[in-house]
């Protein structure tokens, strides 16, 4: 598979979240209310919910953020399916295969916690819904150096490097937070820096 391929679903691990429910959801809408998005979007998680259930909690979601069309909405949800299951048992990848269809090329999307990365990714190859698919790996890549690397080698079991996405929202934010400081702590430097 090539990154010109075009994803044809786009399965949540972490649906029921919070990163899902403030950012994730909300940034689907828009695709939707922009025409951006016409495939299958399959929420993971295990909360006891239905496929009503994650559609109730975007509803909530698109709205806390504001700028709700009820007519997108509706275009939004019908796109939407579920899964609830242990990241765990092999039944929930057996029921995600069976959710994703004629689909062969999934994005998932893994807004879940660090530690759950290598037990999905495993368990996304073991199933075979890692075939013609791309992974997104959201929130630190790692603790440190070693627990990325172990990381990195888990991803490439099975996905290839040009089907791995990653987002690491903390990698900048120490680096850019010193060049704050850097600036107002030195006054002749500030005068440089400022918009003027």
């Amino acid at each position: 598979m090539t990154t010109a391929t075009r994803s044809d679903a786009l399965v949540l691990f972490g649906a029921s979240g919070d990163l899902a429910h403030k950012k994730i959801l909300p940034a689907l809408y828009t695709m939707c209310r922009r025409g951006k998005l016409d495939v299958p979007v399959v929420g993971v998680a295990k909360s006891g919910w239905a496929v009503d259930d994650l559609k109730a909690r975007a509803r909530d979601a698109v709205r806390s953020a504001g700028d709700f069309d009820e007519a997108v909405f509706a275009r939004f949800a019908g796109l939407m399916r579920y899964v609830d299951g242990d990241y765990r048992t092999p039944e929930t990848f057996g029921k995600l295969r069976t959710s994703l269809g004629q689909a062969a090329h999934p994005l998932h999307y893994l807004a879940i916690p660090p530690s759950m990365f290598p037990t999905v990714v495993e368990g996304l190859g073991r199933s075979g819904a890692a075939k013609g698919a791309r992974v997104v790996i959201e929130k630190p890549f790692g603790r440190d150096l070693h627990s990325a690397e172990a990381l990195d080698r888990t991803l490439h079991t099975v996905f290839a490097e040009d089907a791995i996405f990653r987002i690491d929202h903390y990698l900048g934010k120490e680096p850019v937070q010193n060049l704050s400081y850097f600036r107002f702590a030195n006054a002749f430097l500030e005068p440089i820096w400022n918009r003027n």
